[in-house]
């Protein structure tokens, strides 16, 4: 199952990133805001399906540990990746705001959670927050298009079907890929979140891997990094808050802090540097980061549990 997920990953990866820069050029908006939007939310559909089905099966922290450990993976094994095997490039304005709000993300968390509980009005204010960011991106999109000459645009309907095709893909990938690993990990006795946080998460963020890294080798480096900050921005703020608002439940800080700080971490280590440019020591670096997460993770959150 885990190789049959690797390998629909890779095809429906392909189509999906064709779909979105053909998107891009169609809407005449920058690759980076369909990466940071129509990529990210697409790529992040199964960690949406898995925080459903926690909450309604009365485990909610699995998708708590999900999202946080998804946030981790993304950069540091997913992007880090891509970025040790050539480096990448940030080209677009945008990418910087949305870095900032990747990077403010787990400070709102462990805000919100000082108190041990995951509540609706936590929900609702981390619901409102990323309906402002997106307004704010939608914004900035509709500006550089007003801006552009008109493109050729291609035939919407394959454009479409790249995207539905690749997305469909993606997803199923993502299913065989999460129903092995929680297999593995409840059989050796972790606690929900550590499944979620570790298992979970590194499953789930198989279709970051695979449009990042297929971006990055058709040389649209914007939707791949956008992808990444686009859906750590979307896990949290807003499938974190659904499954929560379908059904509140406690949490304890000291399991969820490791995967909040070291999401800190992460973000900083992709700070673009002069001219956008990301090197490939920082892939190197984040690679060595989420070595010591997992460990970390399994050591404090689920050694009672092993």
């Amino acid at each position: 199952m885990l190789l049959a997920g690797v390998v629909l990953a890779w095809f429906g990866g392909e189509f999906f990133v064709r779909g979105g820069v053909g998107l891009a050029r169609w809407l005449r908006w920058p690759s980076a805001v369909v990466g940071v939007t129509v990529a990210a939310f697409g790529t992040s559909s199964p960690e949406l399906l898995v925080a459903i089905h926690a909450a309604l099966d009365g485990v909610p922290q699995i998708s708590l540990g999900d999202v946080l450990g998804s946030n981790v993976v993304n950069v540091a094994l997913v992007l880090a990746i891509v970025l040790a095997l050539s480096g990448m490039k940030a080209e677009d304005g945008g990418v910087r705001r949305d870095w900032l709000v990747g990077l403010a993300v787990p400070g709102v968390v462990y805000a919100l959670l000082m108190d041990g509980w995951f509540s609706r009005l936590d929900a609702g204010i981390m619901l409102g927050l990323f309906a402002i960011w997106l307004l704010v991106v939608i914004r900035h999109a509709r500006r550089h298009a007003s801006g552009q000459d008109a493109a050729e645009k291609g035939s919407p309907a394959k454009t479409i079907f790249a995207l539905v095709l690749g997305l469909a893909l993606l997803i199923t990938a993502a299913q065989f890929v999460v129903h092995g690993g929680k297999g593995v990990a409840q059989a050796l006795g972790w606690s929900p979140f550590v499944v979620g946080a570790v298992v979970v998460a590194a499953a789930t963020s198989t279709p970051e891997l695979a449009t990042t890294l297929i971006a990055r080798m058709r040389g649209h480096h914007d939707v791949g990094l956008g992808n990444i900050l686009g859906s750590n921005i979307f896990n949290v703020l807003c499938i974190a808050a659904v499954a929560a608002m379908i059904q509140p439940y406690p949490v304890k800080l000291p399991e969820v802090l490791p995967s909040l700080v070291f999401g800190v971490l992460t973000m900083l280590l992709i700070l673009p540097g002069k001219g956008g440019h990301l090197p490939r020591w920082r892939g190197l670096a984040l690679l060595v980061v989420y070595a010591i997460f997992i460990m970390l993770t399994v050591r404090e959150s689920g050694a009672e549990h092993l």
